[in-house]
């Protein structure tokens, strides 16, 4: 479904058609819940803030005005929320290792990364790609709050840099900044085991 086709969803949810709100919550609710996992620690608290989202986003819809994509309005109340939540419980948000575990087709459980990289044939390139895999995980892991976002919206949802400036309300350059010191931070990790040279990113 395009941006086109969720204006429409939209439309329908402001007349009263709640069948069309639950289309958009099909949508978007695993990248919701996959947002939200990156921000804090107890996974078990991921559905309930999700759920939270939701309803916030479906009260808020009647002033809903169509500036920006759905999904960029809906990304920055889910960012909201989880801060909210990570407030009122007084936890520092770490991503747990959870956060970086994607359901296969098949269902099994895989990381994103380690997926996306394990197209060698041989042993020793599968065993490399996991430790790739787990060296990204790590160093993500590891970044700030507002990086850890940042290269998250950019790198697993793919938003533009126009759209997670409005996500995390601050300015497009600030994005720009974020991404580039958290892609840096990530090279760092990887640059001993891909043998580049400092002047070199991956």
């Amino acid at each position: 479904m395009s941006a086109e086709a969720d204006a429409v969803l939209v439309e329908r949810v402001k007349r009263g058609d709640q069948r069309a709100f639950e289309l958009l919550v099909i949508k978007y609710q695993r990248r919701v819940e996959r947002l939200i996992a990156r921000m804090v620690r107890d996974v078990d608290l991921v559905a309930d803030i999700a759920q939270e989202t939701f309803i916030r986003a479906y009260r808020a819809l009647p002033q809903f005005r169509g500036e920006s994509a759905f999904y960029t309005w809906l990304y920055r109340i889910a960012v909201n929320t989880a801060k909210k939540a990570l407030v009122d419980l007084k936890r520092d948000p770490l991503v747990p290792e959870a956060a970086y575990v994607t359901h296969g087709e098949d269902g099994e459980e895989t990381s994103r990364v380690e997926n996306e990289l394990s197209d060698g044939e041989t042993p020793e390139a599968v065993l490399a790609s996991k430790e790739v895999a787990a060296t990204v995980n790590a160093a993500i892991d590891a970044l700030s709050e507002d990086l850890r976002q940042a290269i998250t919206l950019r790198e697993i949802e793919g938003l533009s840099y126009e759209e997670i400036a409005e996500v995390m309300n601050c300015p497009i350059g600030t994005v720009r900044s974020r991404i580039f010191r958290a892609r840096e931070a990530i090279a760092q990790r990887l640059r001993p085991l891909l043998g580049t040279r400092g002047d070199e990113r991956w």
